[in-house]
């Protein structure tokens, strides 16, 4: 099964010009800022937006095509939709809630159709509960129970997890990461958590202003960023301007040889993860490697298991953020330390077109 999104569509001042492909089994992120596009992409895959020009198919069946006068409606899909706000029946139980869309369905199918998902979902024994009656986390999967009632070429996921605290959105990471080894059809998962597309993704669509900037495997979005508002995006903190020559960039009157070489030379944009940074113990006698230059530590900020620190260069260089986790920072002993050698490692350093 397969998803094929190419669609256009206005508003007054706002665009949605949005291309994306899903293949089956796939969990594909659509990340972005809030009013970048994002839910509007999955109402018009759903049937629930009308775009003005394009073409939507599910597994090669054409459900949206502007030039042909094709526009399926919702029902008529075969598409799982689950919101932010599950939109449960209150009057009705886990069961009933979960086999309400399986109209025409025997009662022997259906009993046989909810005890399936109950237990491809952790709902078993909480069939006679009403929605009152369960936790936040159980009535996410009911919605997502209830999503996948009957058959569907995709689930449609609109930031399912953003009202539920840190521990039970955890615990439904892992169920969804579950279920999509047991239902074989493309997932299209919309939040604007970093770290929630990270840990969730196969691929990666970044959308802002309703244009996909780029879109691809998770760590090819994340370790070759296209542009600097896709770096910006999905969250490197050292972004430099810089001039390439060959395989060196002049960033802040500091060379920087970098891999693979730029195609071209002149002005771009530099980028590198706060976690590729490196540190090293200042030795004020000896030679700096490539690609390193002094600095001192001007903020130190814990969080959790890991600490970001801020250092500005003593000369040529830029300021840089640098993260490392805990037992790093204890071992080095950086937290007595004020002046540090800052390696910037070739093969981490990103090469970007000029914005």
């Amino acid at each position: 099964m397969t998803l094929e999104v190419a669609i256009d569509r206005r508003l007054s001042d706002f665009r949605l010009n949005v291309a994306i492909q899903a293949a089956a089994g796939e969990l594909v992120v659509l990340f972005g800022h809030s009013g970048s596009g994002k839910s509007m992409t999955l109402r018009s895959i759903a049937g629930l937006d009308r775009p003005d020009a394009g073409r939507i198919a599910l597994n090669g069946h054409v459900v949206f095509d502007a030039s042909r006068g094709i526009n399926l409606a919702p029902h008529l899909r075969n598409v799982g939709l689950v919101v932010q706000r599950y939109a449960l029946f209150p009057h009705l139980t886990t069961a009933q809630n979960i086999a309400f869309g399986l109209t025409g369905w025997t009662r022997e199918a259906q009993a046989r159709r909810v005890h399936e998902l109950g237990a491809l979902l952790s709902l078993d024994g909480l069939e006679d509960r009403l929605p009152h009656q369960l936790s936040g986390g159980q009535q996410q999967r009911v919605a997502l129970a209830r999503a996948l009632a009957r058959p569907v070429d995709v689930l449609l996921l609109d930031e399912p997890f953003s009202a539920l605290d840190e521990a039970l959105r955890a615990d439904l990471r892992t169920e969804l990461l579950r279920l999509r080894a047991e239902v074989d059809i493309p997932i299209v998962f919309v939040t604007h958590d970093l770290r929630e597309a990270h840990l969730l993704a196969d691929s990666i669509a970044v959308l802002d202003g309703g244009r996909v900037l780029q879109h691809g495997p998770r760590e090819e979005i994340f370790r070759h960023p296209a542009s600097r508002r896709v770096a910006e995006l999905t969250g490197v903190r050292n972004l430099f301007a810089g001039i390439a020559d060959g395989d060196r960039v002049l960033v802040e009157g500091l060379p920087l040889r970098v891999e693979p070489v730029p195609a071209t030379a002149g002005p771009v944009d530099i980028a590198i993860r706060a976690e590729r940074c490196l540190l090293r113990r200042f030795d004020p006698d000896g030679p700096l490697p490539e690609n390193c230059f002094v600095a001192d530590v001007t903020a130190d900020l814990a969080f959790g298991n890991s600490h970001t620190l801020r250092l500005h260069p003593m000369g040529a260089g830029p300021a840089v953020e640098v993260e490392t986790a805990a037992r790093p920072y204890e071992v080095l002993g950086i937290a007595g330390r004020q002046r540090w050698v800052v390696e910037l490692p070739a093969a981490d350093l990103i090469v970007m077109p000029r914005s």
